[in-house]
């Protein structure tokens, strides 16, 4: 199941359970996580693109090992509120992945990375360390989106 509706992945997951926010990029795949009661999300490691086979190993391992419920994974809209290529992309990453049988939700991510950046930046990281960290941050801010319309969703 591929959906954009929190109440969707709220109905195919009652129970609650760790899920895993995606921020793709060209090069690299932000990784993030949450807690199973959906409070809280954390930056985890940023995977560096290679063939797409590789990339999906790395991610089904990471999800075996956290027991993770559901994807959501980054929609980068237009202003306006329309699509792009990137858009495209991420659809195409949520649609390869579907046959690891979790649920999937594409998060609109207008703005994310730019305010990993600067939570990055007021936390005084260098500019080196924002470079490898960046795209982790900004799916800890998609996934934390996602799991607080989520949470505020049970209500």
């Amino acid at each position: 199941m591929i959906t954009q509706s929190v109440a969707e992945l709220r109905a195919a997951l009652p129970s609650g359970g760790m899920l895993m926010g995606l921020d793709p990029g060209t090069k690299t795949i932000g990784v993030a996580l949450c807690d199973p009661d959906w409070r809280f999300a954390t930056a985890g490691k940023t995977i560096v693109r290679r063939k797409f086979t590789a990339d999906k190993a790395e991610l089904a391992a990471i999800i075996a090992e956290r027991d993770v419920k559901a994807l959501v994974i980054g929609l980068p809209l237009n202003m306006d509120g329309s699509e792009s290529p990137r858009s495209q992309s991420s659809r195409a990453l949520a649609r390869n992945l579907v046959d690891l049988g979790l649920p999937i939700l594409l998060w609109d991510e207008r703005w994310t990375t730019q305010a990993a950046e600067r939570a990055m930046i007021e936390q005084d990281f260098s500019r080196a360390k924002r470079a490898t960290r960046i795209d982790s941050h900004a799916a800890a801010l998609i996934l934390q989106g996602a799991i607080d319309a989520l949470v505020g969703a049970a209500f």
